[in-house]
C-alpha cells in the first residue's frame, strides 16, 4: 500500500456538477471521467442495493480506462413508502413527484464506491457504504410547488428539489449523519474511505 505522502490518482466517476463542486472542497488534485453504463433498477431490487450497485459499477467501469488510480463512484435513488422516485425530466413530471411527496417524509439512498485499483483492477480494494436521509417537505399548495419548479427547474434531480439551492424553502427538516449525502457525495464517508486508503488532506 502506498504511504500516505505518495499522491494517487484520483478520478470522479461522473457527470454530475454537484459531485464535482462537492469534491473540489477537499483540495485533492482529481480529474473527472463519466461512466458508460446502464442505470436501470433491475426488478425487484432493493432502493439501497440498486444504489450501492451503480456505485459500483460507476467507478469499475472507470477502471478500465485508468488502471492502477482510486476511483469514486456514487448513486442516489429516492423513496417515498418503498417505490423509488427517479429524475422527473420534464416540469409536469417534477410538479406530480412534489404533490405526492408534500407533507410526507422521503428516503434518499446515497451510495458511495471508492475503488482502489492501485493493486491492479484484478483485485481491487473496494469500500461500500450507503447513506440514508429522511426528508421531509412542507405541505406547500400547487402553485409554490409550481413556482418554484419554474425558478430552479430540477428536472435533473431525483425528488425534484435542489436542497442547495431555492429548494430548502420547500423542505421542512433533513434528518442525515453526512449532510452533504443529500447533494449526491457524502464527504464524511468519503474523507474516511481515502485515509484508510492513505491519503492525506492536509501535506502529510
Amino acid at each position: 500500500m502506498p504511504s500516505p505522502s505518495i499522491q494517487a490518482r484520483l478520478i470522479l466517476g461522473s457527470s454530475s456538477v454537484y459531485r464535482k463542486e462537492l469534491l473540489s472542497r477537499l483540495h485533492l488534485p482529481f480529474e473527472v471521467m463519466v461512466p458508460n453504463i446502464d442505470e436501470t433498477a433491475l426488478p425487484h431490487e432493493s432502493p439501497d442495493t440498486t444504489a450501492l450497485r451503480l456505485a459500483q459499477q460507476k467507478a469499475a467501469a472507470i477502471a478500465t480506462q485508468a488502471p492502477n488510480s482510486l476511483i469514486i463512484g456514487s448513486d442516489q435513488v429516492a423513496t417515498l413508502d418503498d417505490e423509488q422516485i427517479g429524475k422527473p425530466g420534464t416540469h409536469e413530471n417534477a410538479l406530480k413527484q412534489l404533490q405526492k411527496m408534500r407533507g410526507r417524509k422521503v428516503v434518499f439512498h446515497t451510495a458511495l464506491c471508492l475503488f482502489d485499483g492501485r493493486a491492479g483492477i484484478s483485485s481491487p480494494r473496494i469500500q461500500l457504504e450507503n447513506i440514508q436521509t429522511f426528508v421531509t417537505f412542507r405541505d406547500l399548495p400547487d402553485a409554490d410547488l409550481d413556482a418554484y419548479l419554474r425558478i430552479e427547474q430540477p428536472y435533473d434531480c431525483a425528488g425534484s428539489a435542489k436542497n442547495e439551492g431555492l429548494g430548502i424553502t420547500i423542505i421542512e427538516k433533513i434528518e442525515s449523519n453526512d449532510p452533504t449525502a443529500l447533494t449526491g457525495l457524502p464527504l464524511i464517508a468519503l474523507t474516511t474511505m481515502l485515509r484508510r486508503a492513505n491519503i492525506g488532506f492536509f501535506g502529510n
